[in-house]
């Protein structure tokens, strides 16, 4: 097997050569080496190599890994991917622009549509059910979607003669190409409506509001999308129908932050709760239950109840509800809470626990 060149060397630049050089010498050796120019037999496998090069030097990732390890960084996809001269079509676009030597022939598919529909946080975990007003194309009741009037018959597209394509011819430094794209006229057909339907101009489809009815799943979130096959907007003359996205946009609740299938509320507590304990009722998204605080319990502290969260999508059973204690400090006291704080404040001194403990860090921090 033949050793492969350097790519730089195959192009004639150095390694440090920027973008533009290395663009400026692919049109340069690929001109000089195109099949349709040079008629030398070597030229063809010449040209394969220059536009392999250019494949991987052109495209930054593949070219730091060439620089590292060389063929080997990008191992033999470059040569596979210009086996023939199917390969070369996609920078052929770059310089004759989009469509060269393609054409698709029949019925266009219709477009995709995107709804985005607003839901509630409940919704998002319970699960529903909607009915959408979507706007769309529909097969023309009139014609049935062949955009001819009713045994009117179809003839041959003037523009195309049947063959559904234009082929132009392009002249280009690499001497002259054939362009082909599909017609405008017939939509790729090659036949058209004897005689236009007087209903939908032709098109074979008219505007329509349709009413789509689309099942949420309990347990989305934000953000995820719910594809409906075949709800989209129907192609024109006849062209199958693409598909409708549902992208959710679901509310914050006031209360409830979630988490996945997690979720976490924020439990204020007075003092006076917090260090005497309680026993506390709280909301959960089934209903209210009753959840006990221990007594000396601090801000942060976090009680999990289990299984009263959301709805896994993608599995069996529900998150979690985590239930996060913050402890609330008055700021506006009256002139007897201030006398009752400050006689508090007298009866816990510094041999209370938390304050030994920390007295004593002071103390070992200081050499004491």
């Amino acid at each position: 097997m033949a050793t492969k060149r350097d790519y730089y060397d195959v192009l004639g630049v150095a390694r440090t050569a920027s973008e533009g050089e290395i663009k400026q010498a692919f049109r340069a050796r690929a001109r000089q080496f195109h099949p349709d120019v040079n008629k030398e037999p070597a030229a063809e496998m010449q040209f394969k190599e220059v536009t392999e090069a250019y494949e991987v030097l052109s495209d930054r990732g593949k070219r730091s890994a060439y620089d590292r390890f060389g063929h080997a960084g990008v191992g033999a996809s470059g040569q596979q991917a210009y086996a023939g001269f199917e390969g070369f079509a996609d920078i052929f676009e770059q310089f004759f622009g989009a469509g060269a030597g393609r054409s698709t022939r029949g019925p266009r598919r219709g477009s995709d549509l995107r709804y985005d529909l607003g839901i509630s946080f409940e919704e998002a975990v319970f699960g529903t059910e909607k009915v959408l007003d979507v706007p769309t194309w529909r097969a023309c009741d009139r014609c049935s979607g062949s955009g001819a009037e009713p045994d009117s018959g179809q003839t041959l597209c003037p523009s195309c003669n049947g063959s559904g394509e234009i082929r132009r011819v392009q002249q280009s430094g690499f001497g002259q190409f054939v362009n082909v794209v599909m017609c405008e006229r017939c939509g790729g057909e090659g036949r058209i409506a004897a005689e236009t339907c007087h209903k939908c101009q032709g098109q074979g489809r008219e505007r329509t509001v349709r009413k789509v009815t689309v099942k949420i799943p309990a347990g989305v979130d934000n953000g995820q999308q719910i594809r409906l096959s075949g709800e989209g907007e129907v192609g024109p003359r006849g062209g199958t129908t693409g598909d409708l996205y549902v992208v959710l946009d679901v509310e914050s609740h006031p209360l409830f932050q979630r988490e996945g299938a997690d979720v976490q509320l924020e439990l204020p507590l007075t003092v006076a709760q917090a260090a005497l304990g309680d026993e506390i009722e709280v909301p959960t998204l089934d209903g209210s239950e009753k959840v006990r605080i221990p007594p000396g319990t601090q801000s942060a502290h976090t009680v999990r109840l289990r299984g009263r969260g959301v709805p896994r999508l993608r599995g069996s059973g529900r998150g979690d509800l985590y239930v996060v204690v913050k402890v609330v400090v008055p700021t506006h006291l009256t002139a007897e809470q201030r006398d009752l704080f400050r006689r508090l404040g007298e009866t816990l001194s510094a041999d209370n626990e938390h304050d030994r403990g920390f007295f004593n860090k002071v103390k070992e921090a200081f050499g004491g």
